[in-house]
């Protein structure tokens, strides 16, 4: 497994992180199984959120055993203080720990959402208070959709955001006004030291029949052959600012996103692969 630097956050973070979403409607010996094996692959990196489901009550019972191994993310998607604040604070108790490293504004893509989240009395304003008292070691934000590197990028302008986690794939990468809002956000993070993440790595499409009798708990139709994932990891992490991206939100994939990462293939390769998909 490799490790980058989350930022100025000085983290050695594992660039698979594990998405815990794949937990949210999962048994506890299922959830088991699957963080058992993100560890022994050596993942030390896991993101969570407090809408994930029950997500955060099947990683609670790992963290008296792993917590000082692991860095541990969560979300809130509750955008005035007060919510915000008493969602904080029920992760921690649904985690099992008295401390989060890193607590994430969730699903901000829009300049709408950013502006509820950031503005007085907004969900900012909470995370800045538990930071205060200790109870999270760090603020990011998080956004899907395609206005979402633009929306991150101001969002930066308005607070030093510790970490940002924005889409990216290539089929992401061929539209050009999405190309130019991913440059512009990957200057000032760099500009900053802050950490980038992505997610999105292993989606194809949205689901065809929409997400009704979908194959996959993903909230899109996922690659799941190990070429395709393969091609889809190695062209994220061939981008030297990704610090990490987020596996996908189905437990079923994870081993293949493990293999992945070990055997990359060229950055050109891998996108002409994807890309030659009509589908995608």
């Amino acid at each position: 497994m490799e490790y980058r630097r989350l930022g100025r956050l000085g983290h050695d973070s594992s660039v698979l992180i594990f998405g815990a979403a794949a937990l949210a409607e999962v048994s506890q010996d299922t959830a088991d199984r699957s963080v058992a094996e993100a560890l022994e692959a050596g993942v030390n990196h896991f993101d969570v959120a407090a809408s994930y489901g029950d997500a955060e009550l099947r990683l609670g019972p790992w963290m008296p055993r792993i917590r000082n191994r692991i860095f541990l993310a969560t979300k809130t998607g509750e955008r005035e203080r007060d919510p915000a604040f008493a969602q904080i604070e029920a992760s921690l108790v649904r985690l099992q720990t008295d401390h989060i490293d890193l607590l994430q504004l969730h699903a901000v893509g829009d300049r709408d959402e950013l502006d509820r989240a950031t503005g007085p009395g907004g969900a900012l304003d909470a995370a800045i208070r538990a930071h205060e008292q200790g109870l999270i070691g760090a603020i990011g934000i998080t956004g899907h959709g395609d206005q979402a590197p633009a929306t991150h990028l101001e969002a930066l302008r308005r607070y030093p955001f510790a970490t940002v986690l924005t889409p990216l794939n290539p089929v992401l990468w061929t539209d050009p006004a999405y190309r130019a809002d991913y440059e512009a956000l990957v200057e000032e993070v760099q500009r900053q030291d802050a950490g980038l993440m992505t997610i999105k790595t292993v989606s194809r499409r949205n689901w065809p029949d929409g997400p009704a009798g979908a194959a996959y708990s993903t909230w899109y139709e996922p690659y799941d052959t190990p070429d395709r994932i393969r091609a889809a990891v190695s062209w994220v992490l061939s981008r030297p600012e990704v610090t990490g991206l987020a596996t996908a939100g189905d437990v079923r994939l994870l081993g293949m996103t493990v293999a992945a990462e070990r055997d990359r293939m060229e950055p050109a390769e891998a996108g002409a692969l994807l890309l030659g998909d009509p589908d995608y």
